[in-house]
């Protein structure tokens, strides 16, 4: 006999914080909503559960206001009947790099625990597509199940889904990582509103359910079916236990219930007998018309994806790092502070926000943001800087005299680092204090010689360095224990080339009196056009275009650096090309090109187009916003109205650099259009990787017979690459998200730099003016040749330092127990990618993870010059678990599967901690 259907109906509201009203104002409907649930909950115990949205920050939001409901919050939720977590927010995870993920799933379960627990539920309801390393990451959150609503069918705007097929048979199925780590899939195949409003009226009733359970049967591999009540900002429907009775009369078949996530899918899996697809990797709508993926987000409002790459490079790779070292020095690390910090920058995160698609109000809280989350990062980064200097053994410059002027770099990259450094000193000050006239105090500071000194390392070699006299300079100390100190300095600033500093390292240098100059060093500038290191040669062309030449495998890359225009009268969701434009580029237009830079440590030239682009679209444009056609059937053109469009480009050669930077700036004055920089890479490839969350993601360059949008671009997060036997290029960049491989016979990395759109899009007409990016910007790239191997040649270690700044800071001459030359770490494996080290707030146990970038076994030996009591392997969530290890002095082999995340907890010996 054909089981039961069971007709599960979960509660729920898909709260965006902030979308198409501002953050203040959802947060007001919020407060109501949670209001009425609070009440709902007390007055009727057949109203069984709510969904809140599967992020805590809901709690924080309304409790900011209602600050006395905590105990009824906290009562529901122990109880059941509020279920809450597992994430602080919903993200994007493909604007959000891997740690800021794994942030959001300890705060989220965090936060839960001073409430009751978290639900084990991985949710993505309206995720953009979804990384392939999710499953990994909900394994090691032991959670085994995801749903989501976007990844493997047709998704558009306004809640609408395609009745064609997908990738999967059913709305069930089994999701693998690149890993092979296993999750239960629930797609919301008609959607996280397939239960919404149901009505209580009989008839309405009727015609309602007739329609939603044969959608569901459609679909489900079971008879267990889910009904998802609620919507985007969907006020509770309060009278569902009526509508349940209704419903149960009219079909007496059928059992309906008020459920939730964790019944629900233990019925599922109770009457799980089909086999199910199963689906590998991320999850980008491959196979769908690529109209509905929302991919153009990544190019929305490029600003925020650059402010945001900010943010978190800070913290994830400078701030927790360098306040660990500092905790074994003494100066405990602030755990308050760093989640303050993270959270602030998290609020940035959920996909209306990061994504750049809300209204401009939205946008301008999230620079502030930005900035609040950077400045505590950059005062922890301060003091755990100067935590660490001034332990820093510098007795060894004492040789110098009594003038020596001591510096610290340091590397808080995974990698042994060789790059240009600059750092500011301060020469000789005054203090306020001192009583002397502020006239006096400027004239001494002025007469300050700098001449006869020179810049040294530890072996007392000498560095070439470039010296900029930054005059007198004003300041003043925040002392711990006593007013404000107000001084004049007079500064210098050097710029020099640091080399082979130890990954998670420091080497210290000092800036002395001593007669002889470093030793001359031949220019890297080769003629009016043209520079070469030991490494590669950049030729640049009359229009700008540059000619690069790998001197390892003699591969020859040209026309590099075109920049192109296009119209774009799509919105901030999606980019829209006019109908039969031609694009416009620089190729062929006469640049002007002048030596920038030409030192000891680097050469650079400064390259300037001096260009026209149509101003905006056309009229037409505005008249078709505003009768809401759709975007992709609109029929306006470029105006005949041209506008000036200057473009600087930079680019720079170290001198033992492995790649050529790129900085290009220009103020956007153009409506309605899309910037890109081109370059092809003429290698023979029919695929091509790129960096993802935890994951160096593999795509195909030709997109699925289904695929009918005329653009193909995709995410990134660090950089892409294409490569074949022998020959590679991998273009790097910092915070430039959407890039596109060009089916133009050349294999072209095409990256974008600017859109410009004037509306929100989806179910309405929202005009967003500032989305259109008028004004300054910068953009950085670093074009990187290698052989082939982007892992075995290091290319892929040099794009993830590109995204890190170095860290210097001056120190005087005392002794101490950290070594002029030193790291806490060493380790072996070119294909492990580091990817943070930070300190568990419970147990203080330093916490190290790295991913293998290969889809091979690989073996890592860890080496520690610190002492430690234990090692142990843990997951994301950092729990306590055996030592494999009693210490790693003598070093240890850990083997890292396919594409694993390892985390790998130390418990320090903090007694008598020394740097060597």
């Amino acid at each position: 006999m054909e089981q039961r259907r069971t007709a599960h109906i979960i509660s729920h509201t898909h709260w965006d914080r902030e979308w198409y009203l501002p953050y203040e104002k959802h947060h007001v409907r919020l407060v109501e909503l949670v209001d009425a649930l609070l009440d709902k909950l007390d007055q009727d115990p057949d109203f069984k559960s709510f969904c809140f949205d599967g992020q805590t920050i809901i709690l924080e939001d309304y409790l900011q206001v209602r600050p006395g409901q905590r105990e009824r919050l906290t009562k529901f939720i122990q109880e059941g009947r509020i279920m809450i977590g597992p994430w602080y927010i919903l993200q994007d995870a493909f604007l959000t790099s891997g740690e800021a993920n794994v942030r959001n799933m300890q705060v989220g379960h965090e936060d839960s625990k001073r409430f009751g627990e978290p639900a084990k539920i991985g949710y993505f309801p309206d995720t953009f597509g979804l990384v392939g390393q999710t499953p990994q990451l909900m394994q090691q959150s032991g959670i085994t199940n995801a749903f989501f609503g976007r990844g493997v069918k047709p998704t558009g705007f306004n809640n609408t889904v395609s009745d064609g097929g997908y990738e999967s048979s059913f709305s069930e199925l089994m999701w693998e990582g690149p890993d092979g780590s296993k999750v239960l899939g629930i797609l919301f195949a008609n959607w996280y509103s397939n239960g919404n409003e149901v009505p209580t009226d009989k008839e309405e009733a009727r015609k309602f359910w007739d329609r939603k359970l044969a959608d569901a049967e459609k679909y489900a591999s079971t008879r267990e079916l889910l009904f998802m009540n609620g919507c985007d900002h969907q006020p509770i429907q309060l009278d569902v236990p009526e509508a349940i009775r209704v419903a149960k009369e009219l079909y007496p078949d059928t059992e309906f219930i008020h459920s939730n996530f964790i019944d629900y899918l233990a019925a599922v899996e109770g009457a799980m007998e089909r086999e199910l697809s199963s689906v590998r990797g991320e999850l980008r709508s491959q196979r769908t018309d690529g109209l509905g993926t929302l991919v153009n987000t990544a190019s929305a409002r490029v600003y925020l994806k650059q402010m945001n790459q900010t943010g978190q490079m800070l913290l994830e790779k400078v701030a927790e790092p360098l306040a660990t070292f500092a905790d074994l020095l003494g100066r405990p690390y602030p755990h308050d502070l760093l989640t303050y910090a993270w959270k602030t920058l998290m609020q940035n995160h959920p996909h209306d926000s990061i994504c750049g698609c809300s209204v401009d109000e939205v946008h301008r809280e999230m620079v502030t943001r930005f900035d609040k989350s950077r400045h505590v990062a950059e005062s922890i980064v301060d003091t755990s800087v100067r935590t660490i200097v001034d332990a820093v053994d510098t007795t060894g410059f004492e040789a110098y005299g009594e003038e020596p002027l001591p510096l610290v770099v340091f590397n808080t990259t995974g990698w042994s680092r060789t790059g240009v450094v600059s750092v500011e000193l301060e020469v000789a000050k005054i203090y306020e204090r001192e009583g002397i006239r502020a006239r006096e105090m400027t004239e001494r500071m002025k007469a300050v010689s700098l001449a006869g000194r020179v810049l040294v390392d530890t072996e007392g070699n000498a560095i070439p360095c470039t010296v900029e006299d930054l005059g007198v300079v004003f300041g003043y100390d925040l002392p711990n224990d006593k007013f404000r100190q107000p001084f004049l300095t007079r500064k210098v600033r050097l710029t020099f080339q640091a080399e082979g500093i130890p990954a998670l390292g420091l080497h210290t240098y000092a800036w002395v009196l001593r007669s002889e100059d470093a030793s001359q060093l031949s220019s890297l500038v080769t003629g009016d056009r043209s520079m070469a290191n030991h490494l590669l040669q950049v030729e640049i062309a009359e229009d700008g275009s540059y000619t690069l030449t790998d001197k390892r495998t003699g591969r020859v890359y040209t026309d590099l650096g075109i920049y192109e225009s296009t119209g774009d009268i799509g919105n901030e969701y999606m980019y829209k090309q006019p109908e039969g434009e031609q694009a416009l580029t620089t190729k062929g237009l006469p640049a002007q090109v002048r030596v920038l830079e030409d030192s000891a440590y680097r050469a650079s030239f400064e390259i300037v187009h001096a260009w026209e682009i149509p101003a905006s679209a056309e009229e037409l444009l505005g008249t078709e916003q505003r009768e809401l056609v759709g975007w992709s059937v609109r029929k306006a053109q470029r105006s005949n109205k041209m506008v000036p469009f200057t473009i600087r480009t930079v680019l720079t050669l170290d001198r033992n650099g492995r790649g050529v930077q790129i900085e290009t700036s220009y103020n956007n004055q153009a409506q309605d259009h899309r910037l890109r920089a081109l370059f092809p890479t003429d290698v023979t490839a029919s695929t091509h990787d790129v960096d993802s969350m935890f994951e160096i993601v593999k795509r195909s360059i030709e997109p699925a017979p289904e695929w009918t949008n005329p653009s193909n671009s995709q995410h990134q997060q660090a950089f892409v690459d294409v490569s074949e036997a022998g020959a590679g290029l991998t273009v790097a960049n910092f915070g430039l998200n959407e890039y596109e491989v060009l089916r133009d016979g050349r294999n072209t990395i095409a990256v974008t730099l600017l859109r410009s759109v004037g509306e929100l899009g989806d179910w309405g007409y929202f005009p967003t003016p500032e989305a259109q990016c008028i004004g300054e910007h910068t953009v950085r790239m670093e074009v990187i040749p290698h052989d082939g191997d982007g892992i075995e040649s290091g290319a892929y270690a040099e794009a993830y330092q590109f995204q890190v700044p170095w860290t210097a800071c001056q120190t005087g001459v005392h002794a101490g127990r950290v070594s002029a030359v030193c790291t806490p770490f060493r380790w072996e494996s070119k294909a492990a990618a580091f990817s943070s080290l930070k300190m568990n707030p419970a147990t203080g146990d330093l916490m190290l993870r790295w991913y293998n970038m290969s889809a091979q076994p690989v073996d890592m030996a860890l080496n520690a010059t610190i002492q430690t009591e234990q090692l142990y392997k843990t997951t994301i969530l950092e729990q306590p678990a055996e030592p494999f290890a009693s210490e790693a002095t003598e070093g240890v082999t850990l083997p890292l599967g396919p594409c694993e995340i390892v985390t790998i907890g130390v418990k320090p010996v903090r007694v008598g901690v020394n740097y060597e």
